[in-house]
């Protein structure tokens, strides 16, 4: 029997439909929560990306802008740029879109982002909250993958999560936020021996590492919930996960699939973060 799919773009829209009333309520408080995206250079995933944070964001009343600089900026104006978001009180979040070209030094100018506004939670500050167990902002895909688990009724307690991939902002967050709900965690990476050994340990097995179809389904165990966090394009034109999704839904016992799984749920992490951010504002 093919696995259940976790449905990210409708759960994704609750989400955000969710936002309305705290939207409402700061509407009457003369504050509309306002996002603030710096984008460098022409990659196009990235401008889709932005595009799709922005539309989101206007739809349901939170204001959005994009900064735009060309791929040789100096990083002096990106900081510049910044520390002008920082000061401006309409501006709640500030995201800064990832990757940057190499001449910038993407952890310096992340660390100028004001941990009060920094809702993709890639801030020192936050990321160690997150490390000691106290409320910060928690990266959106990471947070968005916990909300998937919750909605479907996945349990955590006791049982053994693996997450392959260790990036700072997906797969080290989201490893914690597992080790918060007393799963027993195992990260896994590119140096890890024997990983299918591992991964077919998983009760949940979570792909975060950039390589299309990496996850076959002799690598998972029957009855499995399979979060796929990745998004590749393929020679075709097409998008792809990091799993193989048409093999491994006759094993698993739940999937994501791609796109229209955790995509959409790290846009509405995003705007809970920032409409967050704008409540914290006015105490």
């Amino acid at each position: 029997m093919p696995a259940t799919l976790i449905d990210g773009k409708s759960i994704a829209a609750a989400l955000r439909a969710a936002q309305k009333g705290a939207i409402e309520s700061l509407a009457g408080r003369g504050v509309r929560p306002g996002l603030a995206a710096i984008l460098v250079g022409d990659d196009q995933a990235s401008r889709v990306y932005v595009r799709s944070k922005a539309r989101a964001c206007e739809e349901i009343g939170v204001r959005s802008e994009v900064h735009e600089f060309p791929a040789d900026v100096a990083e002096s104006a990106l900081l510049e740029r910044v520390a002008q978001l920082n000061a401006d009180a309409r501006v709640h979040g500030v995201l800064v879109q990832l990757p940057l070209p190499p001449h910038l030094d993407a952890a310096r100018i992340l660390a100028c982002v004001s941990p009060a506004k920094d809702v993709d939670g890639f801030h020192a500050v936050n990321l160690g909250a997150l490390l000691q167990g106290r409320r910060g902002f928690v990266p959106g895909t990471p947070a968005g993958v916990m909300r998937l688990l919750e909605h479907a009724g996945v349990a955590l307690a006791g049982r053994h999560a693996v997450v392959v991939g260790r990036s700072t902002i997906v797969g080290k967050p989201l490893a914690l936020l597992l080790l918060q709900k007393d799963a027993t965690v195992t990260i896994c990476h590119s140096k890890s021996v024997d990983l299918a050994s591992v991964t077919r340990q998983a009760d949940v097995l979570v792909a975060a590492i950039g390589r299309a179809k990496f996850i076959t389904a002799d690598m998972v165990k029957p009855g499995a919930c399979v979060i796929d966090i990745g998004i590749n394009r393929l020679p075709d034109g097409k998008l792809a996960g990091d799993v193989d999704f048409a093999a491994v839904r006759e094993i698993a016992g739940s999937i994501t699939p791609v796109p229209g799984g955790v995509g959409p749920m790290t846009v509405a992490m995003l705007i809970v973060n920032t409409v967050r951010a704008a409540e914290l504002s006015l105490e």
